[in-house]
């Protein structure tokens, strides 16, 4: 009797969960498609929309770089909204979802092949190449064969091994060194090194984070990638603001810069061959080092996406303005620039030109909300009249930061052109 009472109850249950499955299996094939349409065109939406606050910086920066995964959601959501169309309803709102984020997923891989003709032309004419075989460098891994590549978008930039999506470069690597120790701060870098022990090609690098957050250990994937192809690359710190203000943060960018002098032999680096590169407030540091100090000799610039002229930066702010300027302004220079006026002057880059300076590859995002491009062109109006050489490469549909995504659409570009640049000015001559 009790046997019998427990096979009823529990084919009641099996019965009344297989119930469930089923109308979940109803209602998933019912409202899937609008489900997936939205979320697609949610994202897409980003490739246009500016970011209002911080938090939803990262998905202004990511949908244009993850647009051709978005391209495929877009894609998946109008096929199954279309199977599933019906007269009136849902499914047509779906499909309307659909084709608007494909479009706007589009956008910037239409794109793509009239800056990349343009970013390519206006580079060898700055640095008077014919055409990029007169760039051959050795390394162990060759430069990439073009500037975009659908599949590495997919599956992660190649390297060396895979993992998970990226492609990691097996490389020496040596974290942790302590280089100075102002105020009793611990001040370290980290060196990326090929596996074979040699004398390279050195870019030392400068992580951003507004001056305020960061360490060597920023943009890993990209010292790991330079390594392997044959530099020794040394990212280093410094002291944050609002606990130190500037001057400091370039003082300990001079301190890093005589430490790496000093032992070139074990950091197995060329001092004849060195480039400083910075991303945001590192790239300023990087043009403040390479055209105001006279630490060591810096044969090249890169600067991503740098602030140039930190007055006019506080007086024309982008908007909308998710990281708030002025208030990163303040807690770095200590003050407005009515009240602290010769630091902003000493604290932009665009001061300090003048005829004679190391050659400079400008990098920045046509859509940056951070720091506006028009700065950085104006630097690279500035260097040319000075009779430097310059190279200005703007890609218009990215947003600050956007080479966080490492295989994303404009890392891609930025990085084919940044490594002939390196390249070009630390391997060719």
């Amino acid at each position: 009797m009790l046997q019998a009472n427990w096979d009823k109850s529990t084919q009641q249950s099996i019965q009344g969960k297989t119930a469930l499955v089923l109308l979940g299996i109803v209602l998933l094939s019912l409202f899937f498609p609008l489900f997936l349409s939205g979320v697609g065109l949610f994202l897409s939406l980003w490739v246009i929309v500016p970011a209002p606050t911080f938090w939803m910086l990262p998905l202004a920066v990511a949908a244009p770089e993850a647009s051709p995964w978005l391209l495929g959601v877009n894609a998946i959501a109008l096929i199954l909204a279309i199977l599933n169309l019906q007269e009136g309803g849902l499914d047509n709102f779906a499909v309307i979802c659909s084709l608007i984020g494909l479009i706007l997923s589009l956008l910037p891989l239409i794109q793509f092949p009239g800056v990349n003709a343009r970013i390519a032309a206006q580079m060898q004419r700055d640095l008077g190449l014919e055409d990029w075989a007169t760039i051959t460098p050795d390394a162990p891994t060759p430069m990439r064969p073009q500037p975009f590549s659908l599949a590495d978008a997919f599956r992660g930039i190649a390297i060396a091994k895979r993992c998970c999506f990226q492609q990691i470069a097996e490389v020496r690597i040596d974290r942790g060194i302590i280089f100075s120790q102002p105020d009793g701060v611990n001040l370290k870098l980290n060196v990326y090194r090929p596996l074979t022990v040699g004398k390279y090609p050195a870019i030392i690098t400068i992580y951003g984070g507004a001056w305020q957050v960061g360490t060597p250990d920023n943009n890993e994937t990209f010292n790991r990638y330079m390594a392997n192809q044959g530099y020794s690359v040394i990212a280093i710190d410094y002291r944050h603001a609002p606990q130190y203000h500037f001057p400091a943060q370039l003082e300990d960018v001079q301190a890093a810069l005589s430490y790496i002098q000093s032992h070139a032999h074990e950091l197995e680096i060329d001092t004849e061959r060195i480039a400083l590169m910075g991303r945001s407030a590192g790239a300023q540091l990087a043009a403040l080092a390479a055209y105001h100090l006279n630490t060591i000799p810096i044969r090249a610039v890169v600067n991503y996406y740098g602030p140039v002229d930190l007055k006019e930066g506080y007086h024309d702010l982008p908007f909308p303005d998710p990281l708030n300027i002025r208030a990163i302004l303040r807690a770095f220079l200590a003050g407005t620039p009515d009240e602290v006026p010769e630091l902003y002057l000493e604290a932009s880059p665009i001061r300090y030109v003048k005829s004679n300076l190391p050659p400079t590859l400008l990098v920045y995002a046509g859509r940056d909300h951070i720091i506006k491009a028009k700065f950085g062109r104006q630097l690279y109006e500035q260097l040319q009249a000075a009779d430097n050489c310059a190279v200005w490469l703007e890609i218009p549909w990215a947003e600050h930061a956007f080479d966080a995504v490492f295989n994303g659409v404009s890392n891609q570009l930025a990085l084919y052109y940044t490594e002939r640049f390196l390249a070009w000015a630390l391997k060719s001559s």
